[in-house]
């Protein structure tokens, strides 16, 4: 099984608009473009095109995975609680003849629009290229490894795979995390102390090998 893909939440965010919609909840980032696409024009895309971007895990039940339920004050009866409006695949409030139930799995529920996972923890890494002194910033997932780490930074340097990535004069481990190889994220240390934690950021270094590669 092929590992899966972490997104940050900036990420995720970037993805705001009708033609391009994502959304996370529950650790999950869904790509909803093609859900817009099938039923555009339907009023209940709306509540989902306001959250485009964005986080939707107030919407589920942790537990369950599924809508929020409460329980409606004038009828007794169990419901689906939508605050932001009632959604696709989520029955009307009242029973009614034209409400279709074919459609198999709601949203929230099908696998086909999952794209990755959200990261719980991100974290800013320096990358500093010896050879260049050419310096980059990158946010990071805290639960990918360095290979992985390296695939953000190939559209930076498209041969960092022909560097040795170390930290404090160490090889690194590019099969581990940042935390595995040593590195700790060290933002709740800033933050118990109430120092800036831009005040100071985890170094990579990057020593070219003299073997050109290219992806």
């Amino acid at each position: 099984m092929p590992r899966p893909k972490y997104f940050t939440p900036n990420e995720v965010s970037v993805h705001n608009t009708a033609d391009d919609l994502w959304v996370s909840f529950l650790g999950k980032v869904r790509d909803l473009t093609p859900l817009v696409k099938e039923f555009k024009g339907d009023v209940l895309l709306m509540p989902i095109i306001e959250c485009a971007g964005k986080d939707i895990s107030h919407w589920f039940d942790s537990n369950t995975k599924d809508v929020l339920t409460h329980v409606d004050p004038l009828t007794g009866c169990v419901k689906y609680y939508t605050p932001n409006g009632r959604f696709v695949h989520v029955p009307p409030p009242c029973p009614c003849t034209d409400w279709a139930t074919d459609f198999g799995r709601p949203w929230w529920r099908d696998t086909q629009y999952e794209v990755g996972l959200l990261s719980a923890k991100t974290r800013w890494i320096r990358i500093i290229n010896t050879l260049t002194s050419q310096e980059q910033l990158l946010e990071v997932c805290s639960e990918e490894t360095l290979d992985e780490v390296l695939q953000r930074y190939l559209r930076y340097n498209s041969h960092a795979s022909s560097y040795t990535w170390k930290n404090n004069g160490v090889c690194l481990d590019m099969s581990k995390t940042l935390s595995e190889n040593g590195i700790p994220d060290e933002d709740e240390e800033f933050y118990r102390c109430r120092l800036d934690r831009d005040l100071f950021t985890q170094s990579i270094f990057l020593y070219f090998n003299n073997d050109l590669t290219e992806f």
